[in-house]
């Protein structure tokens, strides 16, 4: 498996992952508006040219919001997800970004056991976040600085 920027030619994958994994999915025209907007970096893994996986977030002055991650159900539970996680962190890093967050399904185990795995801690809670059935998110946060020097400055 090797992870490679997400490029105009793994749409059509992606668009099959997205459908196959979210509620809601993200439309074709989401996903081509990644690729022009300056503030997003995204990753796909591959496995023999197919996509099977990716993840992306947004740069956001000197932070870090983790937008998708998301494996082929047939490739889950062989590190994807994780290796994917680690990139973004590692990408957020050479940026000198203060830290990364995301929100995640409360009933989303799985994916909570990943970002625990890789340093996220919860910071809180959005009610009723999701349209599709108003489930609440979790939102959590991966610090890339010592949290006392934010909080000593006021930045948390």
């Amino acid at each position: 498996m090797q992870l490679v920027k997400f490029k105009s030619e793994h749409i059509e994958d992606i668009l099959k992952i997205e459908n196959a994994c979210f509620a809601i999915p993200w439309s074709r025209a989401s996903l081509e508006k990644e690729l022009s907007n300056k503030m997003a970096i995204y990753f796909v893994a591959l496995e023999d040219e197919k996509v099977v996986g990716y993840g992306g977030m947004w740069h956001v002055i000197t932070e870090g919001y983790i937008t998708n991650i998301a494996v082929d159900k047939d490739y889950r539970r062989k590190h994807i997800a994780d290796a994917i996680v680690k990139k973004l962190i590692e990408y957020a890093v050479e940026k000198e970004m203060i830290g990364v967050s995301l929100e995640v399904r409360v009933s989303n185990a799985s994916a909570i056991s990943l970002y625990k795995k890789n340093g996220f801690v919860l910071e809180g809670v959005r009610k009723e976040y999701y349209d599709d059935n108003k489930e609440d998110a979790y939102i959590m946060w991966k610090y890339l600085v010592d949290r006392a020097v934010l909080e000593k400055e006021g930045i948390v």
